[in-house]
């Protein structure tokens, strides 16, 4: 945890940043911003287990994310499926993050500072300073901290989309392509809440079947 804040303060004031979503065929793509104003000794011991957010349970992930959700100044924001198709999954992260980002910026007064996005790609028209970070969610507490608040937020949003569509099992799978996913899109065919072009190749196959 000291690694995770101390790689923050070696750029001094920071907003991180991290999508969740860019994979799944179904759902929106979510993504977060945190700044920590204060980072306490109790602070340290609260957040002790944060990391990257594919790598704790569900519930270690919700219990940060009151933590999180009280302790910094943090936007989440969804890009849905219609805009996903439109401008394609890399586009909608980033745009995700992009705006994230300015609300935080904008509700924090943040001023001498920079924000750190998790990957290998910069925010696309983006005003202000920043650095992308390779595998930042397991190195910056900030932009673990955002992956906590938008995978949190992203598996709260699928699970009231399966009580509509509970034929996907979209509270298991997320959306991803797991064979009990994709038997039920050749069962049922796809929802609005499907990203079309993410099962092309699917359908393809299935049609050099016939």
């Amino acid at each position: 945890m000291d690694c995770l804040f101390e790689f923050d303060r070696n750029f001094g004031c920071v907003a991180g940043t991290d999508e969740a979503g860019r994979g799944p065929a179904a759902g929106g793509v979510f993504a977060a911003s945190v700044h920590f104003p204060e980072v306490s000794a109790g602070l340290k011991e609260d957040l002790s287990k944060l990391n990257d957010s594919k790598k704790l349970s569900r519930s270690a992930r919700e219990k940060l994310y009151n933590i999180i959700k009280n302790n910094s100044v943090n936007s989440v924001v969804c890009i849905e499926v219609e805009e996903i198709e439109k401008i394609n999954i890399l586009n909608a992260s980033l745009k995700a993050m992009k705006l994230a980002c300015e609300e935080v910026i904008n509700h924090a007064g943040l001023k001498n500072f920079i924000t750190l996005v998790d990957g290998n790609k910069l925010i696309k028209n983006y005003s202000y300073p920043q650095k992308f970070v390779i595998k930042g969610d397991g190195k910056s507490a900030s932009i673990a901290a955002a992956s906590v608040l938008a995978k949190v937020e992203r598996d709260w949003y699928m699970d009231k989309l399966a009580s509509k569509y509970p034929q996907y099992g979209w509270n298991r799978n997320a959306g991803y392509l797991t064979p009990e996913h994709l038997k039920a899109i050749d069962e049922y065919g796809l929802s609005k809440y499907h990203r079309p072009s993410f099962l092309r190749k699917h359908f393809e196959k299935q049609l050099s079947l016939f």
